[in-house]
């Protein structure tokens, strides 16, 4: 197929792109390219194929943009919660109104199939033990609350002409060029690595799924390759049940991969996010579909990554891998204006 991924210069795109690329299908991607200017670490054998990318912003896309295209994986949003809370506004102008706008205008331009990556943050304050694709969402954060909106708004465009899968990750790790540190297994591996010593913020009891960043591109290739009759319409929470984890319990498993390695735990936090997620749907309703990895697999990779590329704690606090951080640095130095448009000089 002809795929159209956006945000192909971040954290998950990255690795979607070459993952998409191998499995035989051609890709080209739109990014608005906030981080461009931070590579952990190079990879040529993991990227056969560099895609065509229209450097263009989300909210300026138009059908013609989706010409040729048989369909799109969207990714390209405001991806981390205190980033979401800092300007909510331009959140939801982001995330909620240009994602609908990109499914308006693929639609409009005939493609036929479009992936959409939400978040098994939608649960929110989950109210139930475990919960599935049919609970009740109880977004806290705009952020989550955009994905919910996204869903409803997308899902009354899905019919025989125009399919729309919805994937719900869980909480990324695992390597990539565009790195994340503030995401959780990632960020914590990165303090056992650079400091050796896990100093929580919290005392960790809050539930979370995770799962890693190339079950999420295999999820999204299935979900491209599907008969649409298996999943039009059709939300998944990607991950695997036995991956749900409390945070102090992730820092456990960090600590056996990164001996030597402090940890301590810090007071209860007023976040009220915690929930536990099934992923029986996934494993069992989307063709072709298998998660591989587990966190005690992930931290032991990262290790391995940073013994590689000798990663210092400088690298580690290098603002591009941290989404606040290299927003902030861009409005800061006049790069971006307030709406997060680019500045023209």
């Amino acid at each position: 197929m002809n795929v159209l991924v956006t945000g192909t210069e971040g954290y998950i795109g990255m690795r979607l792109a070459s993952w998409l690329t191998a499995h035989g299908h051609r890709v080209v991607g739109v990014d608005t390219c906030y981080y461009s200017d931070g590579t952990l670490y190079l990879d040529p054998t993991g990227m056969p194929e560099s895609p065509r990318t229209l450097h263009k912003d989300l909210r300026t896309l138009t059908a013609s943009d989706f010409e040729g295209v048989d369909a799109v994986v969207h990714l390209a949003e405001l991806s981390n919660d205190p980033l979401g809370e800092q300007r909510p506004e331009i959140t939801f102008a982001i995330n909620h109104k240009g994602s609908v706008r990109i499914a308006q205008a693929a639609r409009a331009a005939g493609v036929t199939r479009f992936v959409y990556a939400s978040s098994c943050s939608v649960y929110g304050a989950a109210a139930a033990d475990l919960v599935d694709e049919r609970s009740p969402v109880n977004p806290q954060t705009a952020y989550a609350q955009c994905k919910t909106l996204v869903e409803r708004d997308l899902k009354a465009m899905a019919d025989d002409s125009f399919s729309v899968v919805f994937l719900r990750n869980a909480t990324a790790y695992g390597p990539s060029p565009r790195m994340r540190f503030d995401i959780v297994l990632n960020d914590l591996c990165a303090l056992a690595w650079t400091r050796r010593k896990i100093a929580m913020i919290s005392d960790g009891t809050p539930w979370r799924p995770i799962v890693h960043v190339e079950d999420i591109c295999e999820a999204m290739r299935c979900a491209l390759e599907a008969p649409a009759s298996s999943v039009n319409g059709e939300i998944f929470n990607v991950g695997t049940t036995s991956e749900n984890y409390r945070i102090r319990e992730i820092a456990g498993i960090i600590a056996t991969v990164f001996p030597n390695c402090e940890v301590t735990m810090g007071p209860p936090s007023g976040d009220n996010r915690s929930y536990r997620v099934s992923f029986e749907k996934i494993a069992t309703r989307l063709p072709g579909f298998s998660a591989r990895w587990t966190a005690q697999d992930g931290a032991a990779e990262l290790r391995r990554l940073f013994e590689r590329i000798e990663m210092s704690g400088g690298l580690y606090e290098f603002r591009a891998f941290t989404r606040l951080k290299q927003l902030n640095y861009l409005k800061r130095t006049g790069q971006l204006d307030e709406n997060l448009y680019w500045s023209v000089r």
